[in-house]
């Protein structure tokens, strides 16, 4: 109360101290009034300093301008750190027509006496932090042609009276949380020339046909505005549209033939909405000013119209529709087309030859249709393609030899076509490309010896082709190559000694090729090798003990081959997901870690291989040639062995049976399943044992059981009473023996996503609950992330598990019904299968999402982990969607840093609050994990910045999970934008395939 008496007092000391100095007797009324203003403010960085009260005008201060009479007519604080309420005090300056507290820290609501301001123009607030209702007394400004109040977090629905503004001609309201659909009432104001709605939670609703009546109207953006039903006709009579952006909506039906008389259109915007049917046919002609059209991610029909490709577009997206028929050749005639992409149709027939030739084409993309032909001698006749993607077409003939001499090419995709011939020697040496995929074609000939020169070459794929000859020399020299897949071909001769040089190399597969020789020495150097596939050529030598040094290595495939000798022993260091040295000329001993039963099938065809496992070492393997001597040792060790292992056998038989006895009648177990089962409870209960333990957490114990099929299984055997924590680990479940076991069903029974772990069945009694999961391989990302084993997440994985986890959460938060909140999303509770997906896992805290809003009732007690709680939750108890947004968003930073999220190295803070002090003061490099590739840090940049998004403190500027999903699959690696964004809006990417997912490119 006190500090309040005191802001409201210093104003009255102020004016005192102006009447009683004659120094500050010069300052005009206009200075005081912005002095007062300044008051109102907070200004670290101290812009305001010079707002000197001794001054005869404020005419000289920062961010005011005057007119010729020293009357003060702007005041432009934009970027200037400062934060406060909006200061209404200035709209008693007379003649103040320009107002801009752009990106800025602007807070509270909007007064409702900046009414008065009535000589203002423009008023530009966008990127602060205002709340409440838009004030409905903003349309009274009789002069007011420019309003932006852009990212901010303004609600409620737009007020009526927003349709009465006198000159109203920009109207943005991006990126609030405006509610109620897009009003009628907007087409009243005929003097907009830029009405811009996108990215705002409207409820579902149609495009108010009243918006045909803004006749003067430039720009329409409308993007994700949950916009449903058709467009209507009537915007065809906005004749000056120059831009039409109604992308990431639900929009149906077919494109209406009114579109084609917006004949001043420079660009339309229409993708990722349900339109059907063809393109209108007729009217494109008119459209002489269309440059750019994003019609992608549709279901539309028909033919390429002619009539559109004959504009002079810039930019052409049409892909993921239906389209069919050629791509008219008038398109090769357009003089500024940069960008065609047509991926995912149906598209046939050959491209026109003269493609390029007059356009500076940067990115085509037909990849998943049918064409066919000859690939364009003139696609990079103006030298500047970048991106050459064809995949899965029909493509024949060579590659061109004009492409050859194409140095702004980054990226080559040809893979799934009828190419053959030579690749020439200058394709193979281009500087800047990135990614060369020729697979699944019929090219011939060797590697050229210029691939010297290809310095920039990360992934070389020549698989299932007839390439031959050897491998150069001059492989070695590409010092960035992550990727070498050349299988199924031709290739001869020795593996080049240089290979060992490809410090980066993730992945060599050369598997069915005629290659022969040793594996060269020096392989340590293969630091960041993952998958090492030699099978099926004529190899020979010994396995190199070096292999046992490749930290992360897990897949390894030598079968097919003439290795002899022993296997390493060091072999044991590896953690391979799989193994195969069958049918080569090894002989000894297979080291103890393999010599299981489930890695029988990696060492036959190895007549001299011993090991206890069945199949081997008897008949012609090893038997008959041992002495008797030793076989009599063998007998009386074994019996020894068999005897101690009867007896321990013996003693655990005993105490399970009497820890049954005293627990559990098995006559009495329930079953409820949600999907079809291939075991029963005895199996189950059969396996939990102490050595089958897994995981042991504040709910209960986890266990790994093999089933009899061979597969595995997780159940979790929760504890008969809630077991509190202060550890840090987990605050506190509530109570677990009931609430945490029925949330559990009751969230997971109905639930059926890729990214949720799968809950098969429960079993339950009077004194025990078990929970059946499928099991996951790779345990949980915290276990991975913050142990030895860290090494094996590199970007490419750890932006996959980022992708499945967002989409997990995404679908509990936008589809379930109603949907549901996790409370518990953290490291832990991220499972990851063999090949590193990744599933939400352990719902025992979760809840529903009441029907009366987006608000959960307040807990009792705190739900969830020391470092992922969120701010308001913590204080208030009270949880929604966004609570989970936030610990989600402490996962990304921990993918990102490699941290945990307490950590002793943090002080006081906690992971986000060292990654912001730490970016402010130190920079990026200081954050981001050294063990990922620098290759990847724009990717990574990006991905923290969406991290950081969601660890907002307040909860109104977090993402919606839907939101989170879209903005990682625009960033992901290996992809790049299919258009030029626009300010303030997002870029569509595209995976190209399944395989792009998650690649290194």
């Amino acid at each position: 109360m006190q500090s309040d008496s005191h802001f409201y007092l210093n104003p009255l000391l102020f004016f005192l101290l102006l009447l009683l100095s004659p120094l500050n007797l010069c300052l005009n009324q206009e200075g005081i009034y912005l002095q007062r203003a300044k008051f109102g403010f907070d200004d670290p960085n101290g812009v305001l300093s010079g707002w000197n009260p001794r001054d005869e005008t404020p005419c000289n201060w920062y961010g005011v301008v005057c007119d010729p009479t020293a009357s003060v007519i702007t005041l432009d604080l934009s970027s200037s750190n400062i934060s406060g309420p909006f200061p209404s005090i200035v709209c008693r300056i007379k003649n103040l027509s320009f107002v801009s507290l752009y990106d800025n820290f602007i807070n509270s609501t909007l007064p409702d006496d900046l009414a008065t301001c009535h000589s203002l123009e423009h008023l530009d607030l966008a990127q602060n932090y205002l709340t409440g209702a838009l004030p409905t007394k903003l349309a009274d400004l009789p002069n007011l042609k420019y309003l932006d109040l852009t990212g901010n977090n303004f609600s409620g629905s737009i007020p009526e009276s927003f349709g009465t503004f006198q000159k109203l001609e920009v109207l943005s309201l991006v990126e609030n949380l405006m509610e109620g659909t897009i009003p009628s009432f907007l087409g009243n104001v005929s003097t907009l020339k830029q009405l811009n709605l996108s990215y705002n939670p409207f409820s579902p609703g149609r495009i108010p046909p009243e918006l045909g009546n803004l006749t003067n109207l430039q720009v329409l953006w409308l993007t994700e505005t949950n916009l449903v039903g058709e467009i209507p006709d009537s915007l065809g009579r906005l004749s000056r549209l120059i831009d039409l952006d109604l992308a990431y909506n639900s929009l149906t039906g077919s494109i209406p033939g009114s579109i084609t008389e917006l004949t001043s259109a420079v660009q339309l915007e229409l993708y990722n909405n349900s339109f059907t049917g063809e393109l209108p046919s007729a009217g494109w002609a008119k459209m002489t000013s269309l440059r750019r059209l994003d019609a992608s991610m549709n279901q539309l029909t028909g033919v390429i119209p002619a009539e559109l490709c004959s504009l002079p577009l810039e930019s052409l997206n049409l892909y993921q529709n239906q389209f069919r028929g050629e791509l008219p050749v008038e398109i090769a005639d357009s003089p500024n087309l940069y960008e065609l992409r047509l991926f995912e149709n149906q598209v046939s027939g050959e491209l026109p030859q003269n493609l390029g030739k007059i356009s500076p084409l940067r990115w085509i993309d037909v990849s998943n249709n049918g064409f066919s032909g000859r690939i364009p001698e003139n696609l990079c006749f103006k030298g500047m393609l970048e991106e050459l993607l064809m995949i899965k077409n029909s493509f024949s003939g060579g590659i061109p030899s004009t492409l050859a001499s194409c140095t702004s090419l980054q990226r080559v995709r040809l893979r799934n076509n009828k190419f053959s011939g030579e690749v020439p020697a200058g394709f193979w040496s281009l500087q800047r490309v990135s990614l060369l995929e020729l697979a699944s074609n019929s090219f011939s000939g060797g590697i050229a010896k210029s691939i010297a020169g290809a310095s920039n070459l990360s992934q070389l794929v020549l698989s299932e082709n007839n390439f031959s000859g050897t491998i150069p020399q001059e492989i070695g020299l590409l010092e960035n190559l992550m990727v070498f897949s050349g299988y199924h071909n031709n290739f001869s001769g020795s593996l080049p000694s240089s290979i060992v040089n490809l410090g980066q190399l993730v992945k060599f597969d050369v598997h069915d090729n005629g290659l022969s020789g040793k594996i060269p020495n020096g392989i340590h150097s293969w630091e960041k090798l993952n998958e090492l596939n030699l099978a099926n050529n004529d190899f020979s030598g010994a396995i190199p003990d070096e292999i046992g040094s490749l930290a992360l290595l897990n897949y390894l495939d030598l079968s097919g081959n003439q290795f002899y000798g022993n296997i390493p022993i060091g072999l044991q260091n590896l953690k391979l997901n799989r193994l195969n040295l069958s049918n080569n000329r090894l002989t000894g001993d297979i080291p103890p870690l393999y010599a299981e039963e489930m890695y029988k099938d990696s060492f036959f065809g190895n007549p001299g291989l011993c090991g206890d496992i069945a199949g081997l070492c008897n008949g012609s393997g090893g038997i008959k040639n041992i002495g008797y001597v030793w076989l009599l040792r063998s007998i009386f060790i074994l019996s020894g062995l068999l005897l101690i292992v009867g007896l321990v056998w013996f003693s655990s038989k005993y105490r399970k049976f009497k820890e049954a006895e005293r627990s559990v009648d098995r006559s009495k177990w329930t079953i409820m399943s949600f999907h079809k089962l291939v075991f029963g409870e005895d199996e189950i209960l059969d396996a939990l044992d102490e050595d089958n333990v897994i995981g042991s957490g504040s709910s209960g114990k986890v266990y790994k059981v093999v089933l009899s099929n061979g597969e595995a299984v997780a159940v979790k055997k929760l504890w008969g009473h809630s077991k509190l924590q202060n550890d840090g680990e987990d605050v506190e479940k509530g109570s677990l023996k009931s609430d945490g076991f029925d949330a559990e069903v009751e969230t997971l029974g109905k639930i059926r996503h890729k990214n949720i772990v799968k809950l098969w069945c429960c079993c339950t009694n009077r004194e025990c609950k078990l929970l059946v999961y499928e099991y996951m391989p790779n345990g949980s990302l915290h276990d991975l992330l913050h142990s030895t084993k860290s090494g094996l997440l590199d970007w490419p994985k750890r932006f996959k598990i980022v992708l499945d986890s967002a989409e997990g959460i995404s679908y509990l938060h936008h589809d379930c019904v109603p949907p549901i909140v996790h409370r518990d999303v953290k490291s832990n509770n991220i499972l990851l299968d063999s090949e590193f997906g990744a599933r939400v896992a352990d719902f025992g805290v979760a809840k529903v999402v009441e029907a009366s809003g987006k608000v959960v009732q307040s807990m009792s007690v705190i739900a969830g982990s020391c470092g992922y709680i969120a701010p308001e939750y913590a204080h208030t108890l009270r949880v929604n969607e966004k609570s989970d947004i936030y610990s989600f968003g402490v996962v990304i930073l921990e993918l990102v840093t490699g941290k945990l999220p307490v950590d002793p190295e943090f002080g006081e803070k906690d992971l986000v609050k060292w990654v912001c002090f730490t970016l402010d003061q130190k920079g990026i490099d200081h954050i981001i994990d050294p063990k990922l590739d620098s290759c990847f840090k724009d990717e990574i940049c990006k991905v923290l910045n969406i991290g950081l998004h969601c660890t907002s403190p307040l909860p109104i500027n977090r993402p919606s999970m839907r939101r989170v999903v879209k903005m990682l699959q625009e960033i992901s690696p290996g992809n790049q934008p299919t258009t030029a964004g626009k300010e303030g809006k997002l870029t569509p990417y595209y995976y190209e395939d399944a395989s792009d997912q998650g690649s290194v490119a």
